[in-house]
Formats: C-alpha cells, sequence, structure tokens
C-alpha cells in the first residue's frame, strides 16, 4: 500500500487536496469517512485506514443500511490519512474536480486481518459512525479480467442498526461542517463564488423540529455588534459583510412584502426582487437579507444601489439571503442558525436559482477559516465580514452572537447643516456630522466634503433648503471655527460615511461620503466602538452544546481557555486533532501527567496522574509496580484519548521517558535547559549546541524542541536496556561535565540562589515518575504556546513564542519533513564506557 498513484494524478500547487504521507499509527481504532464527491457523476467515497493509508472504493449509490442492496463499490487508488478530514472544492481541470464533504466519518472494527482481507477479497467489519453503524462486508466481484477485479459489494449486515428507507437522502448534511454538498463553494476574486445548487426543492425535513406558531407580521432583526478581531474557532460562520440594504422578506400566500429593519414597505423600489421571490415552493415564509447593486467585478457598491433607486438606472439588483426565520406554519427562530441555514439552502432550490438566479441568492459561509476570509475579503476593497455562532437561536436586536469585523471603518451620522460651496463646486462644501449621546443629546463628530458626485451635491442641497434652522441642533459648543459659514438644519437626515479612524477628541479622520441612509432612523445612530473580541466571546451566555471529535463528545465546545485569544476548547479539540499523528508517536504508551485547567488556564489547575473511574474509555491505564503497591497511571494511544483529555480540560500532557511494555528501561533522556531571564538567546543557542557536541562525541543522536516558555529541551531517543538508576547517573554525569567546562554560565542544581545569570541544566526530568511536557503539548500560559520540535539550524534566530495553537499546524503544513523524523531510527543504547567518558 503506497501513495505513489494518489500523488501522481493530482498539481498539489492547484489543488487543495493533502499530499499526505504514508504513517505509522499507533492508534487502535483505526478510522473510515465516506465523502460525497459531486465529481462529473455524484457518487460516495467509502474509505477504511489500514496500514497507514485509507483503502478506497468508489460507490455510485452511496452506502445503503439495507441488507437486500448490494452496492457497487469500485476499488480506487489509496488515500492518505489526512485525506479524510478533507472538506472543499477541487478545482476544474483536476482530478475528480468538484465538491466534496464528510458525508460520515468515525472508527471502524475488522473481524480478521483487513491487509490479508483485501488480499483475498473479503472485508467484515463493523462501524461505528455517526449515521453508519453494524456490521457490514466488502466483498470483490470475480471479474473476467484484471480490471473487473477492482469491482466489490459492499453489503449491510443483518443486525440492529440495519434498516429500510434512503440513508443518503434522509441524512444528506456534512457531519463535519452541517453544509449540504451544494453549499460547498470556493472564494473567489471577489470572495463570494458560490455554489450553484441542484437541490429538489421541498419542505426540509429539519423544519419538522420547529414550533407552530402563526405567521407575524414583522420580525425584529438580529444586529451584529462591531469587535476588533474575528472569532476564532469552528463554532462559528462567517459571511461577506455586503454593502446594501438590510431587507426582510415577508411571503403569504404569493404576496411579497420587503420590509427594512424599521418595518417600513420598501416592497416598490426593489419590485424585481420581490417578483423573483415568488418562485419559491413556500406558502408563508419570512426571509433575512440585504439587497444590493453588484458592480462588475461583483463587489456591491452603496452608492451605485443610491443612484439606482433616485434615477431608476438600469443597476443590478440582488438579494442575497442568510436566514430564514419562518416556513409553512412553523417559526424557526429557536433552532440553531447552521439548521436554519440548512432549511434555506434546501428552500432556495433548483427552481429558484434557474428562474432567478441573477435576482436572489443565498449567501453563503464558511466555517472556521475566519481569519482567512476576513484577509481576502479586505484585499478585495469589501466591506469586511459577519461572523455568527452557528449553534445559536435569532435573537431580536444587537446580539453578541453575531459579530461584524470591518476591514476600513464606516457608520452613519446624522446630517446637522452644511457649508456653502467655494470655487466651481455646485451644493455645498461639506456636510457638519453629529451622533447621539446615551442621553439622547446630539453631539458633534466632524465635517465630510469628499464622496460627493454632481447629483448627490444638487439633491441633497434641495432636501437640506427645507429644513433649515437658525440654531445649532448639538448639545455643547464646537470647536472654535468650526461653527463659522454653518447652515445649521433640523436633524432629519442620515448619511453612512468611511474613514479611517478617531482623534482623540472623538472627530473623524478622513471621511468620505457614501450615501443617504433612508431606512435607519435618526434617534439611533449613535457612536459604534469596537469591543475587544475575547471579551465579547468571552462574555456571552449561550445554551450548552455537544460536538463530537473522534468518537469523544465534546460539552462546552464554546468555554475559553485562552481568553486573550479568545481560544475554546473546541479549539483546542480541533489542534490536537490536526496534528494526532506528530503527537501521538511521542504519547502512546507512555505514563502521563497531566495539567487540567477546566475553566481556562487564568483559573485554577492542577495536576492529574492516576486512572479513576470517572474517566472516558479511550484513556488507557498503565499499571506501574512502586516500592509498596501498583500504581495506575494515566495513558493514551489515539486521536480519541488526545480529545477525551481535551474533554477534561487538559492544556498540558507531560510524558515519562519511558513507555509500556519496558517501564522499567527509559527509551529518552531529556535535557531542560532553563535560563535565568537575565539570559540572552545566544547565551541559551551555545548552550544548546554545547551540550548537543557533547552528546554527539558520545555516539548518541540529541534532537531539540522548544518548550513552549522561555527554555529549549535536548531530547535524546535511546534504546531501552538501563534502568532508571543509570540513566538518571548518566545525565547528571553530562550536566556536570558542561557546568565543569563554563561554571560562570551553567549550573546543574536547583538552588534558586545560585542560578542568577546562568543557565540550569535540568537532567531531573530523568528519573522514574519525573515527567517533561511532551512535543506538540500544548502549554497552560498566555498566548497558547505549544512545545514543537526543531531543526538544529533553526537556532540562527530566537523561535521561542513563535509557535502556538494557530501556527503550529500551519509550520507542520509547511515542512516539506518533520524535523524529528528520524527520531525512532536514531536510538542508541547507553553503555557504561560512555558513562566512564564523563
Amino acid at each position: 500500500m503506497d501513495l505513489e498513484t494518489y500523488r501522481r494524478k493530482r498539481d498539489f500547487h492547484k489543488t487543495p487536496e493533502p499530499a499526505g504521507k504514508k504513517l505509522s499509527r499507533h492508534a487502535k481504532n483505526l478510522s473510515f469517512v465516506v465523502q460525497k464527491h459531486a465529481a462529473r457523476r455524484l457518487h460516495y467515497d467509502f474509505r477504511l485506514e489500514m496500514d497507514g493509508v485509507l483503502a478506497s472504493w468508489a460507490v455510485p449509490k452511496g452506502p445503503s443500511v439495507n441488507p437486500k442492496d448490494r452496492r457497487l463499490a469500485v476499488e480506487v487508488e489509496d488515500h492518505p490519512i489526512d485525506y479524510g478530514d478533507f472538506e472543499g472544492t477541487i478545482p476544474a481541470g483536476q482530478y475528480g474536480a468538484g465538491s466534496v464533504i464528510v458525508w460520515d466519518r468515525g472508527t471502524w472494527q475488522p473481524e480478521n486481518d483487513p491487509i490479508e482481507g483485501r488480499r483475498r477479497g473479503m472485508l467484515k467489519f463493523h462501524l461505528q459512525g455517526k449515521k453508519l453503524k453494524g456490521g457490514w462486508t466488502l466483498v470483490r466481484m470475480k471479474g473476467k479480467n484484471r480490471a473487473e477485479d477492482k469491482n466489490w459489494l459492499l453489503i449491510k449486515e443483518r443486525d440492529d442498526k440495519a434498516a429500510q428507507g434512503d440513508i443518503e437522502e434522509g441524512q444528506p448534511a456534512s457531519v463535519k461542517s452541517g453544509r449540504l454538498i451544494e453549499e460547498i463553494g470556493t472564494t473567489n476574486g471577489a470572495g463570494a463564488a458560490r455554489a450553484k445548487r441542484r437541490a429538489k426543492v421541498k419542505t426540509p425535513a429539519l423544519v419538522e423540529n420547529a414550533k407552530r406558531a402563526k405567521f407575524p407580521a414583522f420580525y425584529q432583526p438580529q444586529l451584529a455588534t462591531l469587535v476588533d478581531q474575528v472569532p476564532r474557532g469552528e463554532n462559528w460562520l462567517h459571511e461577506i459583510k455586503l454593502d446594501g440594504y438590510r431587507i426582510l422578506g415577508r411571503i403569504d400566500d404569493g404576496e411579497v412584502s420587503l420590509l427594512t429593519r424599521e418595518a417600513h414597505d420598501w416592497t416598490q423600489p426593489f419590485r424585481v426582487c420581490a417578483d423573483a421571490l415568488k418562485n419559491l415552493r413556500a406558502r408563508q415564509a419570512f426571509l433575512d437579507g440585504e439587497i444590493v447593486a453588484l458592480k462588475e467585478d461583483g463587489t456591491s457598491d452603496f452608492q451605485l444601489l443610491q443612484n439606482s433607486l433616485k434615477e431608476h438606472a438600469p443597476v443590478k439588483l440582488v438579494y442575497f439571503i442568510f436566514d430564514l426565520l419562518y416556513l409553512d406554519g412553523r417559526d424557526l427562530t429557536a433552532l440553531p442558525l447552521l439548521a436554519r441555514k440548512e432549511a434555506l439552502a434546501k428552500l432556495l432550490g433548483a427552481k429558484i436559482q434557474a428562474a432567478a438566479s441573477d435576482l436572489i441568492r443565498y449567501s453563503d459561509h464558511w466555517i472556521g477559516q475566519g481569519d482567512e476570509l476576513f484577509d481576502k475579503a479586505c484585499q478585495t476593497g469589501l466591506e469586511g465580514i459577519i461572523s455568527k455562532r452557528l449553534d445559536q437561536l435569532y435573537r431580536p436586536g444587537r446580539s453578541r452572537d453575531w459579530l461584524k469585523i470591518k476591514c476600513v471603518h464606516g457608520q452613519e451620522f446624522v446630517i446637522a447643516g452644511f457649508t456653502d460651496p467655494a470655487g466651481s463646486r455646485s451644493g455645498f462644501g461639506a456636510l457638519v456630522l453629529g451622533v447621539y449621546g446615551d442621553n439622547k443629546s446630539l453631539h458633534y463628530a466632524g465635517r465630510v466634503g469628499t464622496g460627493f458626485t454632481e447629483t448627490s451635491l444638487r439633491d441633497l442641497r434641495a432636501r437640506m433648503d427645507k429644513l433649515v434652522v437658525s440654531s445649532s441642533p448639538f448639545a455643547e459648543a464646537l470647536p472654535r471655527g468650526q461653527a463659522r459659514g454653518v447652515h445649521w438644519i433640523k436633524p432629519k437626515l442620515v448619511g453612512e460615511v468611511a474613514f479611517t479612524g478617531w482623534t482623540k477628541d472623538k472627530l473623524l479622520r478622513h471621511p468620505s461620503f457614501k450615501g443617504l441612509r433612508e431606512d435607519k432612523p435618526v434617534g439611533k445612530v449613535q457612536r459604534e466602538e469596537e469591543s475587544p473580541t475575547a471579551k465579547v466571546v468571552t462574555s456571552r451566555k449561550g445554551a450548552n452544546v455537544e460536538i463530537e471529535i473522534a468518537g469523544i463528545k465534546l460539552t462546552h465546545p464554546d468555554r475559553i481557555l485562552y481568553p486573550e485569544q479568545g481560544i475554546t476548547k473546541l479549539d483546542l479539540a480541533r489542534y490536537y486533532e490536526k496534528v494526532a499523528d506528530s503527537i501521538l508517536t511521542h504519547v502512546a504508551g507512555r505514563p502521563l501527567t497531566l495539567v487540567r485547567c477546566p475553566e481556562g488556564y487564568a483559573k485554577q489547575c492542577f495536576y492529574q496522574r492516576h486512572t479513576n473511574e470517572s474517566l472516558d474509555p479511550a484513556i488507557r491505564a498503565i499499571r506501574v509496580k512502586d516500592k509498596k503497591s501498583v500504581a495506575s497511571y494515566v495513558s493514551i494511544d489515539s486521536v480519541s484519548g488526545l480529545i477525551a483529555l481535551v474533554q477534561m480540560g487538559v492544556l498540558e500532557i507531560h510524558t515519562w521517558g519511558s513507555r509500556a511494555p519496558t517501564i522499567e528501561q527509559p527509551d529518552q533522556l531529556i535535557f531542560d535547559l532553563d535560563p535565568d531571564p537575565a539570559v540572552s538567546w545566544t547565551a541559551l543557542k551555545e548552550a544548546a549546541l554545547m551540550l548537543k557536541t557533547r552528546l554527539t562525541d558520545l555516539g548518541l543522536n540529541p534532537f531539540l524542541k522548544t518548550t513552549g516558555g522561555k527554555g529549549l529541551h535536548v531530547v535524546v531517543p535511546v534504546t531501552p536496556k538501563q534502568n532508571w538508576a543509570f540513566v538518571k547517573e548518566f545525565t547528571k554525569a553530562v550536566a556536570q561535565s558542561v557546568v565543569r567546562e563554563k561554571p560562570d554560565r551553567y549550573i546543574a542544581t536547583m538552588s534558586k540562589a545560585k542560578r542568577e545569570g546562568k543557565i540550569f541544566i535540568d537532567y531531573l526530568r530523568n528519573a522514574k515518575t519525573a515527567t517533561a511536557v511532551c512535543a506538540y503539548s500544548t502549554r497552560a500560559r498566555p498566548g497558547a504556546p505549544v512545545s514543537l520540535p526543531l531543526r538544529w539550524e533553526e537556532l540562527k534566530k530566537d523561535p521561542r513564542g513563535e509557535f502556538t495553537i494557530k501556527t503550529a499546524p500551519k509550520r507542520l503544513a509547511r515542512l516539506r519533513s518533520d524535523p524529528w523524523k528520524d527520531y525512532e531510527h536514531a536510538r542508541k543504547p547507553l553503555t557504561a564506557s560512555m558513562l566512564k567518558k564523563l
């Protein structure tokens, strides 16, 4: 089994599919995945982990839970293990071009040797997935030639998991993101490419979970809170922020009304969009979205939208719909957002897209990847993005479940006056702007004199002339000189203004006028101030939800563990899911000491090393003889075990220097270089290199990693032959030999008083029951740092602080090879002759 054929068929410079590698897995729980693949023909890819790869079959009709069905399964090339997490779109022109979702995944248990069974053409196994469960059989069909030997049959065994009906139609969504195959799309230059939806239009089954209710006349819309950063984690979905009018669409037996957020009827100005909504197969529906005018590059333009309303110019109007609040007798606002969007995607199916694709569009979303989407939105000149909690209900008014992050500043202002034009300019010179405070008084915010067209100068002047008054509407006197030449008007008009920021006097920097906001009430115009995302996310209160990862139920996935970055329990689980293959190489089979911080690193933390009855079955026990008794230590050997640690609130994983079954014979040495705060990076680097030379001269192969703190770890793989006493004596001798050479720089004793200005070469971690933080473990410290393997040449610059939960997976993806790839092959035995040399 290898990946040569898989790699040969793909250009990884063009496809987002993982290049992957064949892995040596320690996991006892083998993974399986079923991916729904909308290539030239829709099919399902059935994949079973075996021998470090995913053995794969293409199932044209998909798996059936009915034992009477014998589904054709065509054996295809092996795929890498990490392909099981792939969801996205393979670009046109690439092998297998089309959208892919993770339709089901979980673990599988073969009844016999799977490699031999595959060779013989008979695989019997049990699945434990989100959708597929119980006993199954894959049997090869005997063909007339070698090509036909690729054809197998996938058959469900007769057991309590067998059922009638079409499971593919009944459960079409991804178990990873909750999205349908029709919702998967790619981000184009405008950041808004959307997949065409071809699903049959029918009332979504999800709606049946919603409560019955009378059809309301209006819904008060949910509004977003302005924050300074994109929230992180896969419990948030992200949408492009549009630059148009917020509109709620009400459909009642063929009659369509388009309402503003203040319940004003704007059906007539947007009659073409209203008429297009009549194509929906819904008797009664309430939709939430935004009507925009699109430029040729596909981006929305508010000024263009305004001009179209005034001058009836031929402009491309589009109603982007992002929420469904009511459908045919049921109120959907109590359903989670992701469920509402899935119901909306089904409602806006084939007919509406075919009949009105230029006028009505589904507002697509991305789960996770918020930072990347925001960067692309800003690069393209878009307003920003809206981030929404995917598990929350629809709440009227401003909410912390919806957040807006802007690329440039912009908001509404009350127009309080204007100045006369100068030179050849017509209309007026500048608008005088204000915002209301909490005391309902109007306060000065500056002037805007750019962004106008000849038409807007003329039309706006005509409207303002009718509102002229003799006195200022502001609560306070304007700064010196600012009131000179101003014609005051009644505060009746609202304008939208883009700007670069605020001065210390709370005045606008570099403002530019975008247009009048006819839909915004004057009295609600206040200064919008960005709130720190971490503070907003931490303080929000929502119902507890459960998310399952690697077969482990994760409760309170939105709990903030690192408040400065807003990193949640779910983020931590996703991190360990990504680095599982790397960390399990160093963790599996070892007794562990855990640092548990259930409420986050900044709150109470405690250690745990022994098992108890409350632990998840994915957490193993290693029994170790003590002087007087036998102790049961925590251990893991699978991705499920890692996620079970996250569920326990574990923020640090520390390992013994030995693993089962040779617990009494260590298989690695560790030297912790712990510098005094006054020690420079150059001095620490020299200590690591000096220690490397000493160990290499003895015939050993040292490796290097960060600690996630201020020090470095030098780790040495050894053959597990010597006992703990010899290993401790040996490492002590190594440390002392370095200290003897430069006693002014290094120390090998724990005395804090003697360590000032020096580096402590800590060898004490090489004793039975002593531990050190393992490679790829997170730390319970600010910034969510990670202990990460390094190449020795990376000591040229200080890497400490670079690696976090966010950056570590990117580094792994970027590296061509693991810095510790030769670790297992680098073991050498410790000998008495080595000790004598020290």
